[in-house]
């Protein structure tokens, strides 16, 4: 593009954000001695959310926003170590299947009524129930006693040695009985206008266009929080995005809210920081997952043949801009201990590529294409999921897979993978999470096969041992034993290519420097942000 042409796309795409700092300023200032108390921080966005609560839905927009107003029972340091929060102690029986958490006195809903026991019992059946993930992190949870209105007693069918570290406020959030029970969840306008013990108040939803939450007054953590308002933004222009943190309109943005082959750009402003802090409790792995009930992909030579066509390393610096690691195992690396860093089976060969094709009964035809297939994305990941799904489509021409990118908004993706099963392959990012049992075994596991829930196991793969060693790892205490589990785990599914894993994304947090500690925590900018303050 010429620049003149470029000025006045940016002229424009200034006009369109007009307004958008609602208070913020541009341009860095000096670390403040003490937290300062006021203003308007502006959080930035990549699509807008579906729902205010990380109830029905685990999409990452939602898990952004959820925890400003809806708080879990503990909070967690980078290195997963659980932190009170509405608990403030817990202990575990020796033999892992009861857990005692004693509750934080004097918190308040924020209509007024008491935070107590009988919300903890209520959102962990409700978890079970309707939770993406919920149903398997509170699985071998039994009943939740609660002998009094402080103390909160999970009594556990079988160990869940995953449990204490699940409870955060973005994946585990504690909701107020008195609004859901007795309602469709799903449909509780709770879900768009949320009441809960959190540090912002819900204000106001502009759909399209911002979301604001206020300062709660009567906190139980005061002085926090610091600033008086958040005021969420969505913009789905990378570009505009891009200039909202050059000029200061944005003040923060998370899991990379810019262009990956803008950030090298962006790193040269002044005003501008960057941080990969606070993301270790999110682990993802960016996957090309088959619907195993496909004409084409059914057939496992096929598959074996794309695997084959894929070139992990040069995705990473291609597609990610360096900003990701090769990734074979559906374990994420960041995941150390559970991580088996055993390469695929099927080593990136076109030769062999092409001969499992012809074996597969589709030899090359006119126009040298053996046959045509739409492969589609997820939209939440923007230009950088488009790039992928691009990159894909001309690595599987050159072994005459014809390959049509097809688009959709966030909504009807969702639809087409999870609930009409009306796709033969697509490009997802899968969190991880902070442990294997409750971020990858759904994405494996024949019993999460459910259409309409989505994030699920869209494949639709079955196996009766990955489901006896799942769900063995699920329950087992020895660590070492645990790991053992899950290794074995990772190379039937690596053999077996129900998905192809490509890599682990490397996200970064973009800040204004006057904005500070807005990533103390394992979950960084998914948590409370009650200790902001803007400098």
């Amino acid at each position: 593009m010429s620049k003149p042409s470029l000025d006045i796309t940016r002229r424009s795409t200034l006009l369109a954000i007009g307004g958008l700092a609602l208070g913020t300023m541009a341009g860095g200032r000096a670390f403040a001695a003490e937290p300062k108390p006021g203003g308007t921080l502006t959080f930035m966005l990549v699509s807008e959310p579906q729902a205010l609560v990380a109830l029905t839905t685990v999409a990452t927009p939602v898990l952004s926003v959820s925890a400003k107003v809806t708080e879990g029972l503990l909070e967690y340091d980078f290195d997963i170590n659980p932190r009170p929060q509405l608990a403030t102690e817990w202990s575990i029986s020796p033999d892992g299947k009861t857990y005692t958490f004693k509750l934080r006195p004097g918190v308040k809903w924020h209509d007024g009524k008491d935070f107590t026991s009988a919300d903890v019992a209520y959102s962990i059946q409700l978890l079970k129930t309707v939770h993406p993930r919920g149903r398997n992190t509170f699985a071998n949870v039994a009943n939740v006693a609660t002998p009094d209105p402080l103390t909160a007693v999970f009594e556990l069918s079988k160990p869940a040695p995953y449990l204490i570290k699940a409870l955060t406020a973005a994946e585990s959030p504690m909701l107020p009985r008195h609004i859901y029970e007795g309602t469709d969840a799903a449909a509780n306008p709770n879900g768009n206008a949320p009441i809960g013990t959190g540090p912002f108040r819900f204000k106001e939803w502009a759909r399209g266009s911002y979301i604001i939450y206020e300062r709660n007054p009567d906190y139980w953590g005061k002085p926090l929080p610091y600033v008086d308002r958040i005021v969420v933004k969505f913009l789905p222009d990378p570009g505009a995005r891009s200039i909202a943190f050059e000029t200061g309109a944005a003040d923060l943005g998370y899991r990379t809210p810019v262009a990956l082959n803008d950030l090298d750009r962006l790193k040269k402003v002044p005003s501008l920081g960057f941080e990969t802090k606070g993301t270790s409790y999110s682990y993802n792995v960016t996957s090309l997952q088959f619907n195993l009930d496909s004409e084409f992909f059914k057939n496992p030579k096929v598959r074996q043949a794309i695997a084959h066509a894929v070139d992990r390393k040069s995705i990473v610096k291609t597609v990610a801009y360096g900003y990701g690691i090769p990734c074979d195992s559906p374990v994420a690396p960041g995941l150390k201990e559970f991580h088996d860093p055993t390469p695929s089976p099927y080593k990136y060969d076109l030769k062999a590529a092409e001969k499992l094709l012809d074996e597969a009964g589709y030899p090359r035809k006119e126009g040298r294409i053996r046959f045509k297939v739409p492969l589609d994305y997820n939209p939440i990941g923007g230009a950088d999921a488009r790039r992928l799904a691009e990159y894909m489509r001309a690595a599987l021409g050159r072994i005459g897979i014809a390959v049509e990118v097809r688009a959709a908004d966030p909504s009807a993706f969702v639809k087409r993978i999870y609930t009409d099963r009306e796709f033969d392959f697509t490009l997802n990012g899968h969190s991880n999470l902070f442990d294997p049992t409750v971020g990858v075994q759904r994405l494996y596991w024949s019993k999460n096969f459910k259409k309409g829930v989505p994030f699920s196991n869209g494949s639709h793969y079955i196996n009766p041992k990955v489901d006896e060693l799942l769900e063995a790892a699920a329950t087992e205490n020895d660590k070492a034993k645990r790991v053992a589990l899950f290794k074995e785990f990772q190379k039937i599914v690596m053999a077996d290519l129900p998905d192809i894993n490509l890599y682990s994304p490397i996200y970064v947090t973009i800040y204004n420097k006057r904005v500070h500690d807005h990533s103390l925590t394992a979950d960084g900018v998914e948590a409370n942000l009650a200790h902001v303050y803007l400098a």
